[in-house]
């Protein structure tokens, strides 16, 4: 019989201590937690979802989204940071489940402590996976080079390698989406423009890409422009979208936590009693914790059902942005609700609270956007709109 999973083996408490103690300091003076990145790349964290025979960890993603909930609890920017890592080995997992080794030197990297950015996202582009305003020029021997500019590029001072996309619209059997992974070099500039309301540790610059070369091993699909059922883009799509709504649930359980702990400690001037036995305040925080129960249990379900290769058909694309949209959303509500039962001195900068406030802002701007997700939920139950 399979041992239980045991997140302490990569999060352990004194680990998450030390992470949620340096996540002001990171906040308030605007930096990369590169003390962080160090400790989880000690406890093999950047190789969670790599296979066991590619000396990885070998989780689950149902196992690497409870940790990804642990890590946000402590340190909300360094999870979203690395969150983005975890996206391009948990893609790589997706496609070696289905016995495709496209990107086996992800996972090879992964193992060695190489670490990998997302660099998809365009301003103005609401195509996203399906469409890039980003350059692809063929090379004539199989590689491309890539001229254009990535947005919310997270572990932008860190990154080894950086995965991209881009369109080719000069070959035979062009347009052509072509994504590929990127070394650093002189014809990739990062540039140090992050300055946000929240979640300021992730250093997510803007990336300039001045034909900026992929050879033709790190060239890993070229597609038809628009939505594709291949194992790639689902891969993305799945895994970006699970980790993503980790990361703003394990936001709202930290909110739970510290509402918990402040009604518990609060002493109402007019009675005497704890605020804990205060009924508004009780309804409050029961309230709280009704959103937040439902999340875990969709998120863990809905990975196993990545994991397990289940069939969900056309539907899969909605469960996954319907899932990310319900925990930012959640998140953000049980955040707002934490603030008013820890009552005015949350309002301070300084305070925990203030910061997830903050951080959890950041997630209506992540891929599924509402609109997006609203548009894929509607599509699957009632169709497309008729042209």
């Amino acid at each position: 019989m399979a041992s239980a999973f045991d997140p302490a083996r990569f999060l352990s408490d004194d680990l998450l201590a030390r992470l949620r103690e340096r996540a002001p300091v990171h906040d308030r003076e605007n930096t990369f937690p590169q003390d962080d990145l160090d400790d989880l790349r000690t406890a093999g964290y950047l190789g969670i979802l790599v296979p066991t025979a590619l000396g990885g960890a070998g989780l689950s993603l149902a196992e690497a989204a409870e940790l990804q909930q642990r890590l946000a609890g402590a340190a909300p920017a360094t999870a979203l940071a690395v969150n983005m890592h975890l996206v391009w080995t948990g893609v790589a997992k997706v496609l070696h489940d289905r016995g495709l080794d496209d990107l086996a030197f992800v996972l090879r990297g992964a193992a060695a402590g190489e670490v990998f950015a997302f660099g998809i996202s365009e301003a103005g582009n609401d195509l996203v996976l399906f469409g890039s305003d980003t350059r692809a020029a063929p090379d004539g021997e199989g590689g491309y080079r890539f001229t254009g500019t990535k947005i919310f590029t997270s572990l932008s001072p860190v990154w080894n390698h950086l995965g991209v996309h881009g369109l080719d619209t000069t070959s035979p059997d062009a347009p052509k989406m072509v994504f590929a992974f990127l070394d650093r070099d002189e014809d990739v500039v990062s540039r140090d423009d992050w300055n946000t309301l929240g979640m300021r540790g992730t250093q997510s610059r803007t990336t300039e890409l001045h034909g900026a070369h992929a050879p033709a091993d790190r060239v890993v699909r070229r597609l038809d422009p628009g939505p594709q059922p291949d194992p790639l883009v689902f891969g993305i799509f799945a895994v970006f979208e699970i980790l993503l709504a980790s990361v703003y649930t394990g936001i709202a359980r930290r909110a739970l936590d510290l509402s918990v702990e402040a009604a518990r400690s609060r002493r109402s001037k007019k009675t005497g009693a704890s605020y804990a036995a205060d009924p508004d305040i009780r309804w409050r925080i029961a309230d709280m914790a009704l959103a937040y129960d439902a999340l875990p249990p969709q998120i863990a379900a809905l990975s196993a059902d990545v994991d397990a290769r289940v069939d969900h058909g056309g539907r899969w694309f909605s469960l996954l942005a319907g899932l990310k949209h319900r925990a930012v959303t959640t998140a953000k509500a049980v955040v707002d609700d934490a603030m008013l039962v820890g009552g005015g001195s949350s309002y301070f900068a300084h305070t925990e609270l203030s910061r997830l406030y903050r951080d959890v802002l950041a997630g209506q701007f992540h891929p599924s956007d509402p609109e997006s997700a609203h548009s894929a939920v509607a599509t699957a139950w009632l169709g497309p709109v008729d042209a």
